[in-house]
Formats: C-alpha cells, sequence, structure tokens
C-alpha cells in the first residue's frame, strides 16, 4: 500500500513549452495537497506524470510503502492509485449499472466496496439509464463511484468537484475525509479549495 510519494526534481515539456522546471512535493498519508495555478501551468500534466501517462524531461516519481521501502513504480501505478480526470472516460453507451461494474472489476472490486459507492453516492435510481443520458453532475458521481468500489491509497483527482451541485460537493468531502483518516492521500488539480484540508502548491501562472 502507498504511504509516501515524493516528487523530485521534475521537469515536465509538452510539445517545446516547459510547464515547470525542478519541482518538489512530497505527501504522506493522511495528506491532501491541491495543485492550484493557471490554466496551462501543468496541474494535469503534473496528475498525469505520477500516475504514469507522461515521461518527465528530468526528476524522479517515487512510492513508498509503510516500512519505508521503495515500491516499484509500475507496481504501485497499476495497483496502487487512481487516476480521475476532468473527462470522466465512461463509455455512453452503457447502462450506469454495468459501467460501474466494469470500472470497478478491471480496477480490482469488492462487492462490499460497490454497495457502498453506490449507497453513498446516491446511484440507484440511475444504475439502469444508459450513461449519455445523465447530467454532468450524475456522470461525475458515477465516475467518482470507483475510488469507493476499488479501494486504493492514492488520488489523483483533476477538478473532480467542477459539475457537482454544493448537497454533493459536500458528499464528496466527506468521502475524501474518511480517505484521509484511513490513511490515504490525496493529490488534486483545483480551480476551487476542496471542502478539507489542504496543502497548497502552487504551480503559477502558466504561459
Amino acid at each position: 500500500m502507498i504511504t509516501a510519494l515524493s516528487v523530485t526534481d521534475l521537469t515536465l515539456v509538452r510539445g517545446e513549452r516547459v510547464l515547470f522546471r525542478n519541482l518538489d512535493l512530497t505527501l504522506a498519508a493522511g495528506e491532501a495537497v491541491a495543485l492550484t495555478g493557471a490554466n496551462g501551468a501543468g496541474k494535469t500534466s503534473l496528475l498525469r506524470a505520477v500516475a504514469g501517462f507522461i515521461r518527465p524531461e528530468a526528476g524522479t516519481v517515487a512510492f513508498r510503502d509503510a516500512d519505508d521501502d521503495p515500491i516499484d513504480p509500475p507496481e504501485a501505478r497499476a495497483h496502487g492509485l487512481h487516476l480521475l480526470g476532468h473527462l470522466d472516460g465512461l463509455k455512453t453507451a452503457r447502462t450506469a449499472r454495468d459501467e460501474l461494474m466494469f470500472q470497478s472489476q478491471w480496477l480490482g472490486h469488492s462487492h462490499k466496496g460497490i454497495e457502498e459507492a453506490i449507497a453513498v453516492l446516491g446511484l440507484t435510481p440511475l444504475l439502469d439509464l444508459e450513461v449519455r443520458k445523465l447530467s454532468a453532475g450524475q456522470r461525475r458521481r458515477l465516475a467518482l463511484a470507483r475510488l469507493i468500489g476499488s479501494p486504493r491509497a492514492l488520488w489523483l483527482l483533476d477538478e473532480p468537484l467542477s459539475p457537482l451541485d454544493a448537497r454533493w460537493r459536500a458528499v464528496v468531502g466527506e468521502m475524501m475525509a474518511r480517505h484521509l483518516h484511513g490513511g490515504g492521500l490525496i493529490l488534486a488539480a483545483v480551480h476551487d479549495p476542496l471542502p478539507i484540508p489542504t496543502r497548497a502548491l502552487d504551480l503559477g501562472a502558466g504561459r
């Protein structure tokens, strides 16, 4: 289980543009870091680099377990983290039930976790509807369900609250608080503050 993330001297380049240089970041169990900054500053790219989808120009991303031993990055990424992007990544022709089951089973689910996700995020009335018939907020709740249905320690979240109304933002805030209380870690790209205590890392004005 991932209990610590460290990013050291990271440089990310997109096309010919340097997003940032020599970035350092540490995140421990029970902590949340909010990535702030203008559009184009590299918030999403940093999440994707931690998840292994972008190769850094320089620097390292490392994961450690409860004994402070290093975890092989491919193993940590395959089994220890969730990346929830700004786009929900849902198949619109499936029913919400089928999509939830597919996502959770692909990521390593528990039946108890799926039942809990349905209850916490109020998905029961949506399960028989095709994903394309759901509102933006309903689709986001369905996407967030994988965080509970397939528990993993490190949550990488890109604007997780953006399409949600006040009621569901509060619910997701409670989800985040429980995750941190259980030793989880959250790294989130945000424009609006998260409803939990966070440490901010400002990536700047962008270019």
